[in-house]
């Protein structure tokens, strides 16, 4: 479902028991990307995801039917220290496909156990988290004593905003966060069903649909809900809650050794689900693991890099709860009586401003990491104020010098684990061209240092080049030998790494990101898309000596 507007619904002025449009308002109204808004549900995210392991080389698949039972730390063993005991649950996984792979696992029979020897373990197994208790973790936080019921539906209404995102807020009966589903008749509904008490708790846990469903006829009235069909249906109570660390490093250790065993998504941080940030914040939690991960297994980076999983995602997750605690809580206060301001609630254009600021948060643009090993100090940030040094790297359209062809200079970033050297060229090329032969030639460049012996030369550091006058007018002779380099077994030209500003374009991409024409600038991008730094062309020396932080050089 593609979101275009969110809708805000509060007190008829008129009728103090009916609820009438207060705002509407465009989903993005900050242009925070190139993307639509799209709401896809977790199950459909889920076969994305399988469908696109299965066509892969390995021809991955996971095994739903193998249960976590518990796991120990060998801290003598120089090699697969982490020791793992699994048991078969299930002979067949969730869809009733035969057990992938093969080898020991496979041959299990439901009941048996295993133990499996680790270098590495990741626990992505919910709040209830049986790898984060191994290790010693917990969550903290607090609940806030309020319950939801959530309504997937196939309704007839009179609502007329049920095709948009609604913030619905009635004067005396709760609240509802209205979101269209996909197929153009689902949509969710998620009711306040008020303040849970001891006493009351397990009465409300064991409302039905259709209590819920009476719920958010009184929050809509005088509009009707007559509801055909049941998709899913869930009561949850409200709770922010996070654990100190990410990993199984305490933080009497950090730093003495690196981290073994970790935990993602709901087993390190729990929220409401009302941002829409369960399944978004911990795909972006094991993401930033997953290349860490792979960088060290290839060799490409010391150990002490994973110690920045931790370091980085906690302190994101922690800004997400406090985003969602004032969500939450703005939510359940329901809308402010102007006739009776001193009994409290929020103003209808209080809720409107929160929430467009609160963009951010619900698009996942928001996170911004803090200087480490892995993201400078924005020393140079003057030189593309567009680009801020921690946040995702922002794509504007350019067009290619080979060939003329337009594209997003951020759609050529790929999941590949490779980190990326945007070089915006200064006005007159000379700084530019020198950082291209330096890179090329000099035994100090990181490319030349750290690209292994026989890989492509863009393999670990892939160098792009952007320059500020016409593709005609440059023609792709002018370009450098770093952007031309020779690639695959039959050792090919790739001409896809030089681009010049879209001039005659709506978008010149110097203009957007708010780079210093005239001195030009270096962005130095992560594997997983974020700024890691902002350089000047002819600072070499930084340059390299950045990159040494991260990555090993290799034979």
């Amino acid at each position: 479902m593609h979101i275009t507007q969110t809708a805000f619904w509060g007190q008829d002025p008129e009728h103090r028991d009916r609820i009438a449009r207060t705002h509407r308002v465009p989903d993005d109204d900050q242009g925070l990307s190139e993307m639509p808004h799209l709401v896809v549900n977790q199950a459909r995210m889920q076969q994305y995801l399988q469908s696109f392991m299965d066509r892969r080389p390995s021809r991955l698949r996971p095994d739903y039917g193998i249960e976590f039972v518990g796991l120990e730390i060998d801290r003598d063993a120089a090699d697969h220290p982490v020791i793992v005991t699994l048991r078969r649950v299930a002979a067949e996984g969730w869809d009733g496909m035969d057990r992938p792979g093969g080898g020991a696992l496979a041959d299990l029979t439901a009941g048996e156990t295993i133990t499996v020897r680790a270098n590495y373990v990741v626990g992505c197994d919910g709040a209830r988290s049986g790898v984060r208790e191994a290790i010693g973790g917990s969550l903290h936080g607090d609940r806030q004593n309020h319950a939801w019921g959530v309504l997937d539906i196939l309704a007839k209404t009179d609502f007329p905003d049920v095709r948009l995102k609604s913030v619905i807020q009635s004067s005396e009966h709760g609240s509802i966060l209205l979101i269209p589903r996909e197929g153009g008749h689902l949509f969710r509904l998620y009711v306040d069903l008020g303040t849970i008490t001891p006493e009351n708790r397990d009465r409300v846990r064991g409302l039905t649909a259709e209590d819920v469903a009476d719920a958010a006829r009184r929050v809509l009235a005088p509009f009707t809900l007559e509801v055909e069909d049941v998709a899913w249906f869930s009561i949850y109570e409200v709770g922010q809650r996070i654990d100190d660390r990410f990993d199984d490093v305490p933080a009497e250790e950090a730093g003495s050794r690196a981290p073994r065993v970790f935990i993602a998504g709901d087993a390190c941080h729990t929220h409401s689900a009302k941002a829409g940030q369960g399944m978004n914040v911990s795909r972006q939690d094991t993401f930033n693991l997953g290349w860490k991960l792979a960088h060290v297994l290839l060799g490409r980076a010391p150990e002490r890099l994973l110690s920045t999983y931790s370091e980085e995602r906690r302190a994101i997750a922690q800004d997400l709860i406090d985003f969602d605690r004032e969500w939450s809580s703005r939510m359940a206060a329901g809308p402010m009586d102007p006739e009776h301001p001193e009994r409290g609630g929020i103003h209808p254009d209080e809720i409107a401003d929160f929430y467009r600021r609160g963009g951010l948060f619900t698009s996942g643009t928001a996170t911004r990491y803090r200087p480490s090993m892995l993201t400078g100090e924005g020393a140079h940030q003057d030189l593309a104020t567009g680009y801020p040094v921690g946040m995702r790297f922002r794509s504007e359209p350019v067009i290619r010098i080979a060939d003329g062809f337009a594209e997003h200079l951020g759609h050529v970033h790929r999941a590949d684990g490779a980190w990326r050297l945007y070089a915006f060229a200064d006005r007159g090329r000379e700084r530019h061209d020198a950082l291209m032969e330096w890179l090329t030639d000099s035994p100090e460049s990181p490319v030349v240092r750290f690209t292994p012996e026989g890989a492509d030369r863009d393999s670990v550091i892939d160098v792009r080049g952007v320059y500020q006058q016409h593709f005609e007018e440059l023609g792709f002779e002018s370009v450098p030998a770093a952007l031309k380099p020779a690639k695959g077994p039959f050792g090919l030209m790739d001409s896809e790494k030089a681009f010049s500003a879209d001039v005659d374009g709506p978008v010149d991409v110097f203009d957007a990101r708010g780079i210093d024409r005239e001195r030009g600038a270096v962005v130095i991008v992560r594997p997983d898309m974020y700024v890691a730094e902002v350089l000047p062309l002819d600072e070499t020396a930084e340059l390299a000596a950045f990159l040494s932080r991260v990555l090993v050089e290799r034979g």
